[in-house]
């Protein structure tokens, strides 16, 4: 991860970067280098500056032989979304009932490699899954944009140059290893690369060569290397195999909510003393040292969260991110869905009220591509074009009265 205004630690992965919720990242748009003198001038500064890093001359004329200025990049740095899913929302997303399936798919379609994969780290296939899941919808949505390109276009326009410069040299690094191609080195608008994203500095660090044919290649259909070095990161960082991540629970009346937080840590049996309970009513056992969390506030889920939440953190350390992985990973084991009821919305809806909003809408033709109680870009405009055929006023939003009207 990039840090962003959200998030102050070096990860793994830079999809925070993207235009939608921590790890969700959106489909990329192709985009195609425009004539820039000012950027042509800059590389010619930094091959210099490369050079002097151990670049060698034939890498560096590989690697710009057909790269370029992207002003797409810039519009997407400049116009990262300022608003935060809430984490009902993203959990929607993020366990929804599609990616749960593909998820179960792909955990028995690979079902040998990540046997294979846990025998050697100790982190299980479906943790392993979910971050695979998370970051790239299980490889579908890789990225397609030239990173050269990308790191180069972000370095020479200077918002944080020095960082997008050590990323742009250490994809230089892994050309001239000869883990990809320039042609096939491609990623997100930031430079997060293959099946889990990682970027370059993080690449180099910890992807590891699985399949044992001399290339650490996350870039391939096959997701082998992209799964290993996923695992190899979390083992790196301390994953410790057979500790869940957290435990739903439920907190007793007049629970002393300054105990709540990361940074308090007691035993399960102290945490069972003062009344707290898994959502079945029994003591959570003991995984070891563990944290109380109430991540949506009063209203909403509380767990108990052991090492493995910080170790999942230290891929992505948005804290939706970490419960994301870490229940879709439950989800794909055969685990149930959050049991505690969020708060209502602004407008009074629970998610159940926006996914019949939904299919409601749909059912009237005006298809919001889904029914996932998540109100995007695709629920708005069906909105506003049902209620500008119906002659209301054009809103687009989501509303308890708008939901009465379409019953």
């Amino acid at each position: 991860m990039i840090p962003s205004r959200r998030v102050v630690t070096l990860g793994l992965t830079a999809s925070l970067l993207s235009a939608c919720a921590p790890g969700l990242a959106a489909p990329v748009t192709r985009m195609r280098p425009v004539r820039n003198p000012d950027f042509d001038r800059w590389v010619t500064s930094y091959k210099s500056r490369a050079a002097s890093r151990g670049i060698a001359p034939e890498t560096l004329a590989r690697a710009f032989r057909d790269a370029g200025f992207l002003p797409g990049v810039i519009e997407r740095d400049r116009n990262q979304t300022e608003s935060i899913r809430t984490l009902e929302d993203y959990l929607a997303i993020a366990a929804s009932d599609d990616r749960i399936a593909t998820g179960r798919k792909m955990l028995r379609q690979h079902e040998k490699t990540l046997s294979a994969i846990a025998e050697r780290y100790s982190v299980e296939p479906r943790i392993v899954t979910a971050v695979w899941g998370l970051e790239s919808r299980y490889g579908a949505r890789r990225g397609d944009v030239p990173v050269i390109s990308a790191l180069a276009t972000l370095a020479f326009d200077g918002r944080r140059g020095a960082f997008f410069e050590r990323q742009l040299t250490a994809a230089l690094r892994i050309l001239q290893n000869g883990d990809i191609s320039p042609q096939r080195m491609t990623g997100s608008w930031a430079g997060a690369m293959g099946h889990t994203q990682f970027i370059p500095t993080s690449y180099l660090a910890y992807a590891v060569d699985f399949r044992g044919d001399g290339r650490r290649d996350i870039w391939s259909d096959d997701p082998t290397d992209a799964l290993a070095s996923t695992a190899a990161y979390l083992s790196r960082f301390g994953w410790t195999s057979g500790q869940p991540w957290g435990v739903e629970v439920r907190l007793p009346d007049g629970f002393d909510t300054r105990l709540i937080g990361r940074k308090i840590s007691r035993s399960p049996a102290d945490w069972a003393a003062l009344g707290l309970r898994d959502m079945a009513g029994r003591r959570v056992p003991d995984h070891g040292s563990a944290s109380i969390i109430r991540p949506a506030g009063a209203v909403g889920p509380s767990f108990m969260i052991f090492g493995n939440f910080n170790v999942i953190a230290r891929y992505n350390n948005a804290e939706s991110y970490v419960i994301g992985v870490g229940h879709l990973s439950d989800r794909l084991a055969g685990g149930a869905p959050i049991r505690a009821a969020f708060a209502p919305d602004a407008q009074g809806m629970t998610l159940e009220d926006r996914k019949e909003l939904q299919r409601r809408l749909t059912a009237r033709g005006f298809d919001t591509q889904g029914v996932d109680g998540v109100i995007g870009a695709n629920t708005i405009a069906a909105i506003r074009a049902y209620q500008k055929e119906a002659g209301l006023a054009v809103t687009g939003t989501a509303t308890l009265d708008l939901l009465a009207r379409l019953r």
